[in-house]
């Protein structure tokens, strides 16, 4: 792939260049020459700047001539914009002293998630032998069940979805690689759990065989909750089909990790100037890369591990490392950091009670991790580094989202631990006490809650002000709310947040 070494920030060409003096070239496959497009391969759900920053580039970096359609979730902007340049775009990898850029051309496709005939005609291939996610952690739509996750079918856009499914199952004729009906005879499909067991119903319908799904999502056993998503639809509406996905279908676990903050218009610009092609949706990312997988591939799988990929018998521990130690320092910072008028990672981990924080917190999560294999102490530091990297602008806003769902998986393991030890768990504690606080600033200033509980949580924030912190842990996990000891200790340290000197005194 063609790199291009960039200098250091500080001797880049200006960003208010004018439009003469650089060259106008769109990214596309014509002005991009010399580049053969893999054949589709592999199916993507969530056409995000984390997939195209980490899994697409493995994909591509593997070497083996496997190609990806990818599908979009809400809206089908990307997928426009992606489309207009063949699916090409600019990876920059941006490291302390200077950054490196590639055109990743391991995209073929990409559609609007909406577009269903599509979907169901690349899944029913045979060639194509892997599904991947990036959905989110609210993607899934599970909730707690009495041993694991389940599917919520009390969702109004699950519950939808699985009245519309029926219908469209029944126009998948037997061998048909498309619906037998457009959309305009009735309602699409709005979630992915129930687009993915479309998708799987025409493979299934055509007889293509099994194949993997991998989700590459931040939340604990994700290989199982992608299974707990499809079966939760499928037995639903078709338990000939949920018995077909139970024995053809794999579904991998992952521990995936990648920096990738959101680009902006004044990186579209630079990026512009050094590689001479207008990219309207190049990715900026960390040096850094992980991806760790556990599971089968019934119809084979790209050549990952020549990308640096690791494919390990038992997952989990990998994930709880990475699931605790860099996501739940990072939900940390987002709201302890907002809170304490910082804007992004850099600028806050500098903090340095923010830095003692997040420390403290790694001290509780370490004492729950294996000792062997993990490499703690090796893992903190170079988080420290990552964090620490002044030209990635990790937006805490960016990662504060969903904090109601990020939670519950990355600080209430620890804090559930801790106190089953004996320990009070003050500082997994902290970062719920930071996201209370948080919650109440933005609310109060009228700004929305970008959660999928925000209902749940402007009605906990309606009752008295004794009573709000417990409503909002509520939110969280109802086992919270219940633990006096729990919520006192969260009301002293959101109080502590709210001192004139609070980053002196989380």
């Amino acid at each position: 792939m063609t790199a291009h070494h960039v200098p250091h920030p500080s001797h880049r060409l200006s960003s208010h260049a004018s439009a003469g003096e650089r060259q106008q070239r769109p990214l596309t496959a014509a002005t991009y020459a010399g580049r053969e497009r893999p054949p589709v391969r592999i199916i993507h759900f969530g056409l995000g700047a984390f997939h195209r920053a980490h899994q697409a580039v493995y994909t591509a970096e593997a070497g083996d001539g496997w190609g990806i359609a990818a599908f979009t979730g809400r809206s089908p902007q990307a997928a426009t914009a992606l489309s207009a340049q063949d699916g090409l775009y600019t990876l920059v990898v941006r490291a302390p002293d200077g950054d490196q850029t590639q055109i990743i051309g391991s995209l073929v496709e990409t559609h609007d998630g909406a577009a269903l005939d599509v979907l169901c005609d690349r899944a029913a291939r045979s060639e194509v032998a892997v599904i991947t996610l990036t959905i989110t952690e609210a993607g899934y739509r599970l909730r707690p069940g009495d041993d694991a996750l389940e599917l919520d079918t009390s969702d109004p856009q699950v519950a939808a979805d699985i009245e519309a499914l029926p219908r469209l199952l029944r126009d998948l004729v037997e061998g048909s690689r498309t619906l037998a009906a457009t959309e305009t005879a009735g309602p699409g499909l709005s979630t992915a759990p129930a687009r993915l067991v479309l998708a799987l119903a025409a493979r299934r319908a055509a007889q293509a065989g099994g194949l993997a799904v991998v989700p590459c999502d931040n939340l604990p056993g994700n290989g199982a909750a992608a299974q707990a998503m499809v079966l939760g639809v499928a037995a639903r509406v078709d338990g000939d089909l949920a018995a077909w996905v139970r024995e053809h279908v794999s579904f991998v676990g992952t521990s995936v990790d990648r920096i990738t903050p959101k680009t902006t218009d004044q990186d579209r610009e630079e990026i512009a100037q050094v590689t001479g092609h207008d990219d309207v949706a190049p990715v900026i990312t960390e040096p850094f890369s992980s991806w760790i997988l556990a599971g089968d591939f019934p119809a084979g799988r790209p050549s990952w591990e020549n990308a640096g990929a690791v494919f390990v018998d038992d997952v989990e521990p990998f994930e709880r490392r990475k699931l605790w130690l860099l996501n739940g320092a990072h939900s940390l910072l987002a709201y302890a950091g907002q809170n304490a008028g910082h804007s992004t990672v850099s600028s806050a981990i500098a903090d340095g009670t923010l830095r003692r924080a997040v420390e403290e917190f790694w001290d509780e999560a370490c004492r729950h991790l294996p000792a062997d294999g993990l490499d703690l102490a090796g893992y903190r530091a170079a988080l420290v580094e990552r964090f620490a990297n002044p030209r990635i602008a990790h937006r805490l806003a960016q990662i504060g989202g969903d904090g109601s769902l990020k939670l519950a998986a990355r600080q209430l393991p620890v804090l559930r631990a801790e106190r089953q030890a004996g320990r009070p768990g003050t500082a997994s504690l902290r970062a719920l006490a930071a996201w209370a606080e948080h919650i109440t600033r933005s609310a109060a200033a009228g700004a929305n809650l970008n959660d999928p509980a925000a209902d749940s949580l402007h009605a906990a924030l309606s009752r008295p002000p004794a009573e709000q912190t417990a409503a909002l842990l509520h939110v969280i996990d109802p086992h919270l709310a219940e633990d006096t000891d729990v919520v006192d200790a969260t009301e002293s340290l959101r109080a502590a947040q709210q001192s004139p000197r609070r980053t002196q005194s989380l």
